[in-house]
C-alpha cells in the first residue's frame, strides 16, 4: 500500500491513526490510484511496488509458485540502456517483496548490455523458469535462462540459449500433455518473423520451426499460445494496425497462414490466456494509435470476441500486459504503468459482463 508522509500530528491523532498506519505499510505494493473503473468483475488493482532504485520499468511477466506470487520485469534509466536488469517481486500473500535484481548483461568490467523480456514460467515439477533477452537491440539480442529450486528466492548461473534459439519472446510457455515445453518466440534480425520453439527437458535441449511469415507483408513478433480442444491458436502483434494470428492442429510443429483478425492493434504487446473453463481471455490495446486504452476480452472460439473489462481507458501507456489463470479460478494481470511502475489487476472471469466490440 501507499506509505503514509511524514507529517507532525498531535498525540490523540497519532493513537487514533495507528492502527491505519500498521496496515498500510505491512505491504510493499503501493495502493491503488483506482485508475481502473469499478466494474463487473473486478476484484482488486494495485501497484507491484512504491519505490525503486530506477526509474522506468516495462515488460512484466507473472507466474503462479506454491508459495505465492512472481512478478518480473525490466528497469533502469530507461529501455535499452546498459544499466536495464531483470527485477523480480515476490508475494506470499502479505503483500510484494521490494524488487530485486536477478539478472543483468554485465559481460565483463568494462561492458554491459541492456536486459529485455523476461518470462516467468512455474513447470509441473516445481521449477520455476526466467527466459530474457540480453543485448543491443532486438535484432540483435540472445536468449537467456536462469532456473529457480525455491519459488523464486534464488536462482542458479545464467544460460546462454543456442544460437538460432530467442526463447519464449514476451509472452508466457505452453506446457503439453507430454511434458514439451512449447515456446512461442519470434525475430526482428530479418523482418518481424514468427517462429515455434520447444523443449521436451527444461531447456537442456531445442527445436524449433522455420519463420511462420516472411516478416514484410505481415511482420509480426511476440506471440501468445491458446488452445480450443485438439487445436492451438498464436494471437500476435504485428504492424499492420490488426492483431494476427495462426492455427496447429499437430501441438505447435507446423502452423496456418498467418492472418489478421478483426481485432486492432497499434504495434503494440499482448497476452492472453485459455481459461479452465475452456474460454480465451486477451488482454490488448483496442486501437491502431498509441497504447491506451486497455482492455479484456473473451472469445470461446477464437474468432469472435467480446469486451469483458476495461483496464485503463485514460491518456497514458498501458501496454505490454502478462496474463495467468491461478489455481483459485482468479485471472491476474500486470502490465506498464506510464512506464513508471507495474500495476497488478486481479478479475472474476466468470463476473465479466460481455460486451459486443464495436
Amino acid at each position: 500500500m501507499r506509505r503514509l508522509p511524514s507529517v507532525k500530528l498531535s498525540a490523540c491523532l497519532m493513537s487514533a491513526l495507528a492502527l491505519c498506519f500498521v496496515s498500510q505499510t505491512e505491504s510493499f505494493g503501493k495502493g491503488p490510484e483506482k485508475t481502473t473503473p469499478e466494474q463487473p468483475g473486478l476484484v482488486m488493482q494495485e501497484f507491484i511496488y512504491d519505490q525503486a532504485p530506477f526509474p522506468s520499468c516495462h515488460a512484466s511477466t507473472i507466474a503462479e509458485t506454491p508459495e505465492g506470487l512472481v512478478c518480473a520485469f525490466f528497469g533502469g534509466t530507461a529501455e535499452k540502456n546498459p544499466d536495464v536488469e531483470i527485477w523480480l517481486s515476490r508475494n506470499q500473500g502479505e503483500g510484494w517483496s521490494a524488487p530485486v535484481s536477478v539478472a543483468d548483461g554485465v559481460k565483463d568490467s568494462s561492458k554491459r548490455w541492456p536486459c529485455w523480456n523476461p518470462v516467468l514460467f512455474q513447470t509441473k515439477p516445481g521449477t520455476l523458469l526466467l527466459f530474457y533477452k540480453v543485448g543491443p537491440n532486438p535484432s540483435e539480442w540472445w536468449g537467456m535462462l536462469k532456473i529457480s529450486h525455491d519459488n523464486g528466492k534464488t536462482w542458479g548461473k545464467a544460460r546462454r540459449l543456442p544460437e538460432g534459439f530467442v526463447g519464449p519472446v514476451k509472452n508466457k510457455p505452453f506446457l503439453l500433455s507430454d511434458g514439451t515445453l512449447l515456446c512461442p518466440a519470434s525475430t526482428e534480425h530479418d523482418g518481424w518473423q514468427l517462429q515455434m520453439e520447444w523443449t521436451p527437458d527444461l531447456g537442456k535441449t531445442w527445436h524449433r520451426t522455420g519463420p511462420l511469415n516472411d516478416g514484410r507483408e505481415i511482420g509480426a513478433i511476440q506471440p501468445s499460445i491458446l488452445q480450443y480442444g485438439d487445436k492451438l491458436q498464436i494471437l500476435c502483434r504485428s504492424r499492420q494496425g490488426k492483431i494476427v494470428e495462426a492455427w496447429s492442429e499437430d501441438n505447435g510443429r507446423s502452423w496456418s497462414k498467418v492472418t489478421p483478425t478483426s481485432l486492432p492493434n497499434p504495434n503494440s504487446g499482448t497476452d492472453a490466456v485459455t481459461l479452465k473453463d475452456g474460454r480465451a481471455l486477451l488482454v490488448y490495446n483496442p486501437t491502431q494509435k498509441g497504447r491506451s486504452p486497455l482492455h479484456v476480452a473473451i472469445s470461446e472460439d477464437g474468432k469472435h470476441w467480446k469486451t469483458g473489462l476495461v483496464l485503463e481507458d485514460q491518456k497514458g501507456e498501458y501496454s505490454y500486459p502478462a496474463v495467468i489463470q491461478t489455481s483459485d479460478g482468479k485471472v491476474h494481470i500486470t502490465y506498464t504503468w506510464r512506464r513508471e511502475l507495474v500495476k497488478h489487476v486481479v478479475i472474476d472471469p466468470d463476473q465479466l459482463e460481455l460486451k459486443e466490440i464495436d
